[in-house]
């Protein structure tokens, strides 16, 4: 499942998002925010950590102003990997090289299309184990 988070700078690309995935007839869990109104990332990246460690097949999505503080907040938790990716080529390293079990994007600097790129390319790409394993295993 994928699991929608957002503060209220991040609403705009999260709403762009949601039309990407209803129009691929992909369900989503949207936690919030739902709407530009001033809320604080964390709330929004707690809620959204929580429902990722659901499944280990949820992918969480979050998106903030800069992608910093729901990054920073949502990597508090050891069982998240959250990414903050520019680009489609990060998105899929992040994937294949660091397991990344969340996306975070930045919703005042990035455009719908290009983020659509990176959402695709960050659902499509798998972990690599391998000489990778050893180095996520020294997180924990």
């Amino acid at each position: 499942m994928i699991i929608l988070a957002c503060d209220h700078a991040g609403y705009p690309l999260k709403e762009e998002i949601k039309k990407f995935f209803n129009k691929e007839n992909i369900t989503t869990i949207d936690v919030g925010t739902y709407s530009t109104d001033s809320v604080d990332y964390p709330d929004y990246a707690k809620l959204g950590n929580a429902k990722v460690l659901e499944s280990d097949n949820n992918i969480g999505i979050f998106i903030c102003g800069t992608g910093v503080g729901m990054s920073i907040c949502a990597n508090r938790n050891p069982k998240i990997r959250a990414a903050l990716c520019w680009s489609p080529a990060i998105a899929a390293l992040s994937r294949q090289h660091n397991n990344a079990n969340v996306l975070v994007l930045p919703g005042r600097f990035m455009t719908k299309r290009k983020a659509i790129r990176i959402v695709k390319e960050f659902l499509t790409s798998q972990y690599e184990a391998g000489r990778h394993a050893k180095r996520l295993k020294k997180l924990n």
